[in-house]
């Protein structure tokens, strides 16, 4: 076996073969890896391995020789390399922190039996660029203006990164016109990195406002995006909008805010507001309000702007209302068989509706009291709504008059020696019952307007029973048929009324009473008399106008 010495001095006597070149893409800052002989395994009479690379000026310089039998390789390199530099157990030359310095040709040389080979590799070093990011960015974007929106930066690459722009996702397209773009690269020569820059220059319109406009940073490890930024867009106004802000519907009372919106970017300070045809200009604001609005306040409101009085807006404003009144109100006293008028009149802004209850309870229509009656009194509420709007009022009945006995009546006692009367009497305010006899277990009670009385009695021989019902309006007396013992019952009783008593005078002559006159009662138009049969009354013997019931 030759020594390495002799094997060097007879190198030319070896049979050499060069391979094609490989080529191997390392990352900038990692750890390359050379592969010999594009990784196939070593020879079995491998003598020894020996890495070299092509150096600045185009000469060979070696970088390690490892022997077969040896466990170490002999770094052969004297620049930067020395410390950098390692082979691996499948013979692959190992770059540590790679750079751009490290972008030449290396070659294998394989030592075996009696052969020698060579297997050349070019390295390059990529790097990706660094996030781009948009500088320089404009505050804001003119229509129709070509501005100068930004500068896209994608730093340290290599290759170079490859820059575009995109609004809302969609690639821009530079036309030289509306949007240009201007590209360039640099390179830092300390370290060989690449930094590629694009200036967009761009047109805008009113429909990018929101618009997101992004970057891209193109290279063939990564395609990176800048964050996306938005921009002001300014244009002129060229539509008016009028807002009435108030709760709906609107009252009168109410404050009333007219509020002139313009699409305009950045926006007009001052506006002209027309108030029922008077002009009000409005400085830094953008409303105007009415306070305390009446109806008188309904009609078109107008806002323009100030130096262009052409350009306007309208908008109604309608002010609800709703007037009552109701005659009578409050308690209204009337006395039975009386007329009441009730007269309901409203003055609304629109359909009112009307609805009428008495103690709670809804009438299907307004009351109407042509002859007053006790079930009529109650307490009674009009209530009139529109829009939004409910008014009401209301009026207590009272109905009262005379006592009036309605009904007298008798039946025996359980045990059968007493005789229980009951006397039955209208009136309000309530009466007073009381009897002509004496009696125990009495028992009184009033319910709705009617006064019942009961006494009970032993009844000896014939009696003549009275019953009186008593108010501060007036009294009413009843007596039996006849007279009663034991067992009898009361049948009726006799009850006479004499109306169109202008001329009465007396009992009229030719007339035969049967019976006592009790009592005589007046009032303002009849004379009553009780206790008092008539019999045989010739017409002829009344006086003139007066007529017995």
């Amino acid at each position: 076996t030759l020594k390495v010495t002799e094997l060097f001095s007879k190198a030319i006597l070896l049979p050499m073969f060069v391979y094609g070149d490989l080529t191997v893409i390392g990352l900038y800052g990692e750890t390359i890896e050379v592969p010999c002989n594009n990784g196939t395994a070593k020879p079995d009479d491998l003598i020894f391995t020996k890495w070299k690379y092509v150096m600045d000026d185009g000469t060979n310089g070696d970088l390690l020789v490892k022997q077969a039998h040896k466990e170490e390789a002999q770094i052969k390199a004297m620049d930067g390399y020395k410390d950098r530099v390692s082979i691996a157990a499948n013979s692959s030359l190992m770059i540590q922190r790679g750079s751009l310095v490290d972008q030449r040709t290396f070659t294998c040389m394989v030592v075996y039996g009696s052969n020698l080979d060579e297997h050349p590799v070019d390295v390059l070093v990529h790097k990706k660029p660094l996030p781009p990011q948009i500088k320089d960015k404009a505050k804001e974007l003119e229509n129709s203006k070509l501005t100068s929106l930004g500068v896209c930066m994608a730093a340290d690459a290599n290759p170079a990164a490859v820059i575009m722009w995109f609004k809302n996702g969609k690639l821009l397209v530079a036309d030289g016109k509306t949007i240009i773009i201007t590209p360039s690269v640099k390179m830092d020569p300390s370290t060989g990195l690449s930094t590629t820059t694009s200036g967009l220059q761009y047109t805008a319109v009113k429909s990018d406002v929101g618009a997101k406009f992004t970057c891209t940073a193109k290279h063939n490890l990564e395609t990176l995006v800048s964050a996306p930024e938005t921009f002001i867009i300014h244009y002129p106004t060229e539509k008016l909008s009028l807002q009435v802000l108030a709760e709906a519907p609107i009252r009168e009372g109410d404050n009333v805010t007219l509020k002139c919106k313009a699409d305009g970017n950045p926006p007009p300070t001052s506006f002209i507001f027309s108030i029922k045809g008077q002009k009000v200009t409005v400085k830094d604001s953008d409303t105007f309000t009415l306070t305390a609005v009446t109806r008188n306040s309904t009609g078109d409101y107008k806002c323009s702007l100030v130096d262009d009085d052409k350009m306007e807006a309208s908008e109604k404003v309608v002010v609800s209302y709703l007037d009552l009144s109701l005659s009578p109100t409050g308690k209204v006293l009337k006395m039975v068989r009386d007329t009441l008028l009730v007269k309901m009149e409203q003055d609304a802004s629109g359909d009112a509706k009307v609805s009428w209850t008495k103690d709670n309870r809804k009438l299907d229509e307004a009351p109407r009291f042509e002859n007053v009656t006790y079930a009529d009194a109650g307490f009674y509420v009009c209530e009139v709504s529109v829009a939004g709007i409910k008014r009401s009022q209301s009026f207590q009945l009272v109905v009262e008059g005379t006592p009036v006995i309605k009904k007298m009546t008798e039946q025996c006692s359980e045990d059968g020696r007493h005789k229980v009367l009951t006397c039955e009497a209208e009136g309000v305010p309530r009466p007073s019952v009381q009897w002509s006899v004496n009696g125990t277990n009495e028992e009184s009670s009033y319910i709705n307007g009617k006064a019942t009385h009961k006494i009970t009695v032993v009844p000896t021989g014939s009696l003549t029973i009275t019953c009186i019902a008593t108010n501060k309006l007036g009294n009413h007396f009843m007596w039996p048929k006849g007279s009663f013992s034991m067992g009898s019952v009361i049948e009726g009783f006799q009850h006479f009324k004499v109306v169109n008593v202008v001329n009465w005078v007396g009992i009229p002559m030719g007339c035969n009473l049967n019976g006592t006159v009790h009592t005589v009662y007046k009032d303002e138009s009849s004379i009553y008399l009780y206790g008092v049969k008539v019999l045989d009354c010739p017409p002829l013997s009344l006086p003139l106008g007066v007529k017995l019931h």
